[in-house]
């Protein structure tokens, strides 16, 4: 499905209420999801703390099973292209996976699981689109954003505060391609977080 570049027309891209949708050439929706394509670890992980998971926010424009895109200050939803579930669960459950699938330290513990954690982790996805950045007519750029902040359950104190961002060029205008870039964008800043995150544990004491 290309995106044709005559219809992405302008919309204030910081209202959501601005954003409206492309046009592209074939109009039956289509669904496209995203997740953390690295590889499951080759043996069981050694995990030497638990961190506790707290509910992410998302950008609030992005946050629906709409593709959003950017070209300079204005925003459009891509027509006829939805993700399969709204993109801030599909995110939720992508980090989730980026932890199981890390070597690392850490376990993230989640609803249900018992045991107290050494830290805990918030999320806020701050961006999540793609940008238009040579025109309508390129290729856009993916660009995931996460303010990522550690924090001691016990004290509240903030041991950890980091943003991380990732930009990934699509391999063409088409929404195949662009979901593809979304979801290479995704598992780089995740991969980098769950690094960060066993980093930070391990400086602070957790994982003694």
């Amino acid at each position: 499905m290309r995106i044709r570049s005559a219809v992405l027309i302008a919309a204030a891209a910081t209202s959501l209420a601005g954003c409206f949708s492309l046009f592209p050439k074939s109009t039956p929706a289509q669904l496209y999801t995203f997740t953390v394509n690295t590889p499951a670890p080759t043996a069981e992980a050694t995990r030497r703390f638990t961190v506790e998971r707290l509910a992410t926010s998302f950008a609030r424009e992005a946050e629906g099973d709409q593709i959003l895109t950017t070209d300079g200050d204005q925003a459009a939803y891509i027509a006829g292209a939805r993700w399969a579930a709204p993109a801030a669960e599909l995110f939720d459950k992508a980090e989730i996976v980026a932890f199981e699938r890390s070597e690392g330290p850490v376990r993230l513990l989640r609803a249900g699981d018992v045991g107290a954690a050494a830290l805990s982790l918030r999320l806020d996805v701050q961006t999540f689109e793609a940008r238009y950045l040579s025109g309508p007519k390129a290729a856009p750029t993916v660009v995931v954003s996460v303010h990522a902040i550690l924090v001691a359950p016990e004290s509240r104190k903030v041991v950890g505060d980091e943003v991380f961002e990732s930009r990934r060029p699509a391999s063409d205008n088409r929404v195949s391609a662009i979901a593809a870039a979304f979801d290479d964008a995704t598992t780089d800043v995740l991969s980098r977080i769950v690094d960060w995150t066993g980093r930070e544990g391990a400086s602070t004491g957790a994982a003694s």
